[in-house]
This record gives C-alpha cells, structure tokens and sequence, in this order.
C-alpha cells in the first residue's frame, strides 16, 4: 500500500470520501462494542465454575496447618495456598504474605503503609515535602491513579523493547532521594506486550537509590497468561527477589501477584513476595487490619488448581479463548494498516493487551471517533500519568471481553477511525 504521506492532496481527498461513506455505513447499524478495559469474557469465567463445587457443607475444612478455615487465625494464609502462589511467583514459600482477592488493593495498601508510618523506620512520606514514583509510559492507568490519590509526584520513564529505559531509572534513583518507587508490569506489560530483559532485571536489582525506603513495586499481572502453549513462543523472565539478593538488595522489591485473570477477578487471591524483613513489617500492619483473610477461598483455590501445574494447565484453557481473539484484531491491523506509515503495533505473546501508537496529536480523535460508530475504548491518555499523553498518540487495545466475531468487527471501526484521523492530519499539514 502506498504511505498516506506520500499521498498527493487529491488522492487523499478522493480516499477520504470513500471511507466516510464506509464509516457512515457501520454508524448507521447502531453497534455497541466495548474493548475498553482486560475484562475477562464469560467464557473464561465458565472454566473456572469447578471452584464453586469442590467445597461442600460435607467437605473438610481443616488446612494443613491443622486449622479450621472457617475459623478465625492463620494471618499470613494457609501454608498450601502460600506454597501455590509461591510457585506462581517463582519464590521460596517463606517469602510470601497472602492477601485478600486483589493485588491492587496490596499494592495501594503498601502505598498508605509507607506514607503514614514509613518504611522499615525511614520518616513517613506523608512527612516529607517531596515524593516522587517513575512511571515507565506508556503503562498501567490503576498504578498512576493509586499515586495520584497520594498526592506522590510522577516521573515518565520511557518504555524501550526491553523495558523501562534503565539510563534514566538508575540516574533518577541514583541522584534523587525524594524517589521513592517506580511502578513495573514487567512480564506482557500493560499495555506494551513486551518482557523485562534480563540486562533489565539486572540492572534494577543493582540499583543504587538515593533513598534507603526506595522500592520497586513489582506486579507479575501477566505471570503465567501465555497466549501460545509452546515454550518457544512463551516469554520467560529472570526472577527479580533472587536477583535483588544476589546484588546485596534483598529489601528492594515488592513483588505483587494473584489469581484475578486466572480464576475469578472479584474472588481470587491475591499475594504479597519480598524479603522477610518486608514481610514481617507487612504482617505487623495487617495485624491491625484482620484476624485472617479469607481462608475458605484460599483452600478452594488449592484443591481446585492443587498445585502450579494444574494451574498452568488451566492457563492454556485461557489461551485457547485468547489466541484467536489477540489474532483477529492483529489480523485487521496488518491487513488494513500495514504499510500506510499512520501507526505501529506489538504482537504480543501473553498478557491482556495490544499498544497501538498513532500519529501524534491523533489519539483521542481517534478514539472519538470509534466511540461515535460504536466502539468505546480505552480513553487516549489513559496510560499515562496524569491521563497526559504528551504525544496523544498512545491508544490500549483491549481484545479480552468480546467475541472473535465482535472483535473483527470493532477492528473494522478501529482501523476506519485511524484512517479517517490520520488523512486529516496529514491534510491539515499539507
């Protein structure tokens, strides 16, 4: 196809006549086609409805610790729920804290923790006249909202094929103490698509902060979520707490994880793995929160999955609903869009997401404009703090929640609104 760019002004015109009168055509049936948010389909719920049965009023509820789940105690979770997130997390048993049934909610409790009593005896942030979080771009929009509700300043930190751009990470650690974490997704990141390398990991392991209470707020979302069964189309990782030990670091990294996009989202279980010293300090303050969270969903989980291969054997179910939903909208990009040099794309092999990048200053009238025929989307912006794309050109594709069918669909209208935004500002710059 020939590049819009090199498009002559009435071959752009007489181009643009024809998709609006295509675009009128898919406004006028009146669809409603939601690709706004990693929102598992029911069909990716269904696998899960054996959960529901394998606790019964006869069943035993006794844990291995010898405890009654539907008791009181056992604040840091069952020891066999421990042991499967532990796997899950690829770390030692004793380095993890369970949770309730969500990450997000442990990641903005360790927030509301360092902020009013501080980390491991440093002065409360809340104290301080100044907080600053990097921010890898584009990224995770429930990360930024959980520092904006802080009042904690945030810093970009551009996104590479390997990761964050580590020259500014170790610089701003480095020279800055009032830099005090950097959010990371770093396996199938939200929304890139794209792993840590390991000269990535590394090199946050060596990190050098300015600040003893820095952290590394590390969410493995994406964990286990291939798309493709084979390991040669599967990304792997170095483990980052391993690593952090390794350098002298063992205190630096929280990893965050749990089983929202595995099991149910609204009742998973959701874990906590850092070095013991973060642990115990973790523990002490939910000691005040809880006698114990709920251990009758951790026990359900454990002899529902009973261990991490049964749980990865279970993730290939959700591949098998994913693959041909992430391939159909791949499909239209490529064919609709390939060569025309108005946007650029990642084909993912795990995760939730596709990033679409458009030409600057096209993103929200893009995402407007799909909105008008029936699409909603993710709002532009969104995945950046602050919801301020500097570019506006960032769009997160969000394939999980519709059907193949829907999906090829809502590409059509997607790639017909990129189109449509892009002539204009190619035109507007002739």
């Amino acid at each position: 196809m020939k590049a819009y760019n090199q498009m002559s002004r009435e071959e752009l015109l007489t181009l643009k006549q024809e998709l609006e009168r295509k675009y009128e055509d898919v406004k006028g049936k009146g669809l409603k086609l939601d690709m706004s948010r990693g929102k598992p389909a029911k069909a990716q719920l269904d696998i899960s409805n054996g959960m529901m049965d394998v606790l019964t009023s006869d069943s035993d509820m006794v844990c291995e610790a010898g405890v009654d789940c539907r008791n009181y105690g056992v604040l840091e979770g069952i020891p066999e729920a421990r042991k499967l997130l532990a796997d899950m997390s690829e770390v030692p048993e004793k380095n993890i804290l369970i949770y309730g049934n969500s990450s997000l909610s442990i990641m903005f409790d360790t927030v509301a923790r360092s902020m009013t009593k501080g980390v491991m005896g440093c002065t409360p942030w809340a104290k301080l006249d100044k907080v600053k979080f990097l921010c890898p771009v584009p990224g995770y929009d429930r990360h930024f909202a959980v520092t904006e509700y802080f009042g904690i300043e945030m810093v970009n930190v551009p996104m590479l094929p390997t990761g964050p751009d580590m020259d500014i990470v170790e610089k701003l650690v480095a020279e800055d103490e009032s830099v005090k974490g950097i959010w990371c997704v770093p396996k199938y990141q939200n929304p890139m698509g794209i792993s840590f390398s390991d000269e990535t990991v590394k090199r946050f392991a060596n990190l050098k902060p300015a600040a003893k209470d820095f952290r590394i707020f590390w969410d493995n979302a994406y964990s286990i979520h291939h798309l493709y069964d084979e390991p040669e189309n599967q990304d792997v990782i170095l483990e980052l707490l391993t690593e952090c030990e390794k350098a002298g670091n063992p205190d630096m990294v929280y990893k965050f994880i749990s089983t929202s996009k595995v099991s149910f989202p609204g009742s998973g279980i959701a874990a906590l793995a850092a070095s013991e010293a973060n642990l115990e300090e973790a523990k002490n303050y939910m000691f005040y929160q809880t006698i114990g969270h709920d251990k009758l969903n951790q026990l359900r989980h454990v002899r529902f999955f009973k261990d991490i291969d049964g749980m990865r054997q279970h993730m290939k179910k959700h591949a098998a609903i994913m693959r041909p939903k992430f391939e159909a909208v791949i499909e239209v990009l490529e064919r609709e869009l390939s060569g025309l040099q108005i946007g650029s794309w990642i084909r993912p092999k795990g995760g939730y997401f596709i990033s679409f990048d458009a030409l600057e200053g096209c993103a929200k009238a893009i995402v407007a404009k799909a909105k008008e025929a029936g699409l909603v989307m993710t709002g532009a912006g969104a995945t950046y703090p602050y919801r301020n794309d500097p570019k506006d050109s960032n769009i997160r594709i969000a394939p999980s929640f519709p059907t193949p069918e829907e999906l090829s669909v809502a590409a059509d209208i997607f790639v017909l609104s990129v189109k449509l935004v892009s002539i204009d500002k190619i035109l507007s710059e002739k």
